[in-house]
Formats: C-alpha cells, structure tokens, sequence
C-alpha cells in the first residue's frame, strides 16, 4: 500500500494545485455582439492603408515628396498616423484621380473628328 501511496503523491499534488487554482476569483470576459459594417470598416481601412504604403513606396512618389520639401520619413510617420476614415478618404481620392490623362478618349475625339472630315468633303 506505501508504494503505491509514493507513486501517487505528486500526482495527488499537482491535483491540489489544479484544484485551487479553479477556485481563485477571475475576471469574467464580456462579450458583445458585433456589427457586420464595423468588422467591414476595419478590413477596408486596413486594405486602403497597404494601398497607400504600396502608392508611398514608389519612387516617383518619393521623389515628388522629396521636391516639396517633405521627409520621406516624416510622411510614412504621418501615414501611419491617420485613422481608418481618413486613410479610406485620401485612397478613394487617389483611386479616382486620372493617371496620366485620358488618351483613350482623346484618340476616340480624333477619329470622330477625322470620319466627320471625309463624310463632309465627300458630300460636297
């Protein structure tokens, strides 16, 4: 019977310990529920600032920083300061902002112009 007893002990031990720490008091977790467009906002947000690190990494961008006086630096600083709203704001601000003009449009102009040019002159 004392063999066993010896074998038993620190099991019976750490038992105790498991048991009294079971007992001691503990902060209670607080659950809510959470809404759709606030887990929405927080991936939006979060995509638009990996947007602008992207737009901010380029080295045209850095170079124009650079020429308005700006510390590359100083402006990934002030990036990561904005909020989620703010950051959302200047991405779609910058997503709608032509890059480089609208040739396309231009090249349709031409060709209208050019076609109404032929049509004239051959009915005259």
């Amino acid at each position: 019977m004392h063999p066993i007893r010896k074998k038993a002990q620190p099991v019976a031990i750490l038992m105790i310990i498991l048991t009294m720490l079971l007992s001691v008091p503990y902060q209670a977790a607080f659950a809510a529920l959470v809404q759709t467009e606030t887990i929405l906002d927080m991936s939006r947000g979060q995509e638009a600032r990996e947007t602008l690190k992207q737009f901010m990494a380029r080295k045209d961008v850095r170079s124009a920083i650079v020429s308005q006086g700006v510390d590359p630096l100083e402006a990934d600083a002030r990036l990561n300061s904005l909020s989620d709203a703010e950051v959302i704001q200047l991405a779609d601000q910058i997503d709608q902002l032509p890059a480089g003009g609208d040739f396309l449009g231009f090249v349709i102009a031409v060709l209208v112009i050019v076609i109404l040019v032929l049509v004239i002159m051959r009915l005259m």
